[in-house]
């Protein structure tokens, strides 16, 4: 084992990646993405190695096995990633979504658009555990909703976001649910239960303020509820026959089939849809009227770009499509991020860092607010929440041993700080595929992800007050 960095040496490659990406941000904006972001991550992946190499002595070997397990590991997010970008597309232009647009923004009044919103999202996030298959698909459909009110898109998406990760922490069949509660040595349904106490709270007040607020924001949508349905139902043909698809994914997703397996046949549905039903739209974007068209609208439909007139620009930009190749700049950050995340990993930096702040930590409170700070830490470091998980539960399991403290705490609390904080980080991978996804830079919809922040903080406070702490020591138990 080498001699592990100090902690004022460790955070050099930590500021200097955060000032890097600021920077990015305030030069490029949204289109920071496009590459500086990648360099950033990269500069500051081999200033580490270079502290690492130089001072402290680590061979070059230890860091080329750190990336090459860790993008191992990433390999499946990646694939799912692509799906994701072909499934919305597929769903965008089968008429899934514009026939869920066209009948939703006439049931769900525009005063209830974002607490409806949010509560949707929240229960098919917990039926499918997945957050991400929830923002790509009802996620999609919403925001056109919301676009068709006159809602802005930035609160539609906090709200979307905000509903998607509460069924993502909570869920029984979400991969983060699991990973958090077998990294810390809690069985599943206990870690479950023990996280609705400030899992519900959070909620409930983030229900409350999208309740306050649709009724602030909303009184301009009629405009647009008649360009949207007039636009929509020339472009596609708008059927309910197009909902089974939905149904059969939410069946699949239901009966644990694997993630890619869903995702892939889901899209593949769409295609035989988009074959039945929106012929005229295949032959709009392939280009021609020939035999092949239908089969090269498809495969255009599945890889790459898509626009259509429909008459209003509006409508034009919401059913544009990206398909598997507006996902590449994503894949591109994400496998950057990874290498930056796992040589920190590798050089024992990250590490250095949470062990320094293990040494102040003389109160619960002190833990619980520690382990928060540092899964938030490892989101922006490694740029990876199940990364984030591992390491998180691992560095703070002795820790809660020797305060005597039961391992469900350890587990909410690092669903806590890192499940719902990472999408809140423009270059974690759920900060870059929702902010993909739905359109929005993910420092437009990050002050009204409200339950992703809540969260956190609600974990702080009732650790401060001892409610429902409970020990290993059972007359130490504080109920």
């Amino acid at each position: 084992m080498n001699k592990m960095p100090h902690p004022l040496i460790s955070l050099i490659p930590l500021i200097t990646l955060i000032g890097l990406i600021s920077a990015s941000i305030w030069m490029f904006g949204s289109d920071a993405l496009l590459g500086s972001s990648q360099i950033s991550l990269l500069f500051s992946t081999a200033l580490c190695i270079v502290i690492s190499t130089g001072i402290y002595k680590y061979p070059w070997k230890a860091f080329e096995e750190e990336v090459a397990k860790t993008i191992g590991n990433t390999a499946i997010a990646i694939i799912i990633l692509l799906l994701i970008g072909m499934l919305s597309a597929s769903w965008m232009l089968s008429g899934i979504v514009p026939t869920l647009i066209y009948h939703g923004i006439h049931i769900i009044s525009p005063k209830f658009f974002l607490f409806m919103t949010c509560l949707i999202c929240a229960l098919v996030s917990v039926m499918t555990g997945s957050s991400w298959t929830t923002i790509a698909t009802i996620g999609v459909a919403l925001m056109g909703m919301g676009e068709a009110l006159g809602i802005s898109v930035a609160w539609t998406a906090g709200a979307i976001i905000s509903g998607a990760y509460f069924g993502d922490k909570i869920s029984p069949l979400s991969d983060t649910t699991i990973l958090a509660s077998s990294s810390a040595g809690t069985e599943l349904f206990t870690h479950i239960r023990y996280m609705l106490f400030t899992t519900i709270p959070s909620f409930t007040i983030t229900l409350i303020i999208f309740f306050i607020a649709g009724l602030a924001l909303s009184g301009n949508g009629e405009t647009h509820v008649t360009e949207y349905t007039s636009h929509l139902a020339s472009t596609f043909n708008i059927s309910l026959w197009t909902l089974i698809i939905p149904i059969i994914t939410a069946i699949l997703i239901l009966k644990k089939v694997p993630s890619p397996v869903t995702l892939f046949a889901s899209s593949l549905m769409c295609a035989v849809c988009a074959l039945i039903l929106q012929r005229d739209i295949l032959f709009t974007i392939a280009g021609d009227h020939n035999s092949l068209s239908l089969l090269k609208g498809i495969i255009i439909m599945f890889s790459t770009s898509t626009t259509l007139d429909t008459g209003s620009q509006a409508v034009n930009d919401l059913v544009a499509t990206n398909g598997m190749s507006g996902m590449l700049n994503t894949v591109w950050l994400i496998v950057c991020a990874m290498i930056f995340g796992s040589v920190m990993v590798a050089s024992q930096m990250l590490q250095s860092i949470t062990m320094t702040i293990l040494k102040y930590v003389r109160s619960t409170l002190g833990l619980v607010s520690s382990t928060i700070g540092s899964g938030l830490l490892m989101n922006i470091a490694t740029g990876d929440q199940f990364l984030s998980i591992i390491i998180t539960a691992n560095m703070y399991k002795k820790a809660y041993k020797d305060m005597n403290l039961e391992n469900r705490l350890l587990s909410r609390t690092t669903e806590d700080g890192v499940t719902v904080t990472s999408v809140l980080i423009p270059w974690n991978t759920c900060g870059l595929t929702q902010s993909t996804v739905l359109g929005v830079s993910t420092l437009s919809y990050l002050p009204f992800c409200f339950f992703n922040y809540i969260s956190p903080l609600m974990s702080i406070l009732i650790a401060s007050t001892g409610w429902k702490i409970y020990h290993t020591d059972k007359n130490m138990a504080k109920k």
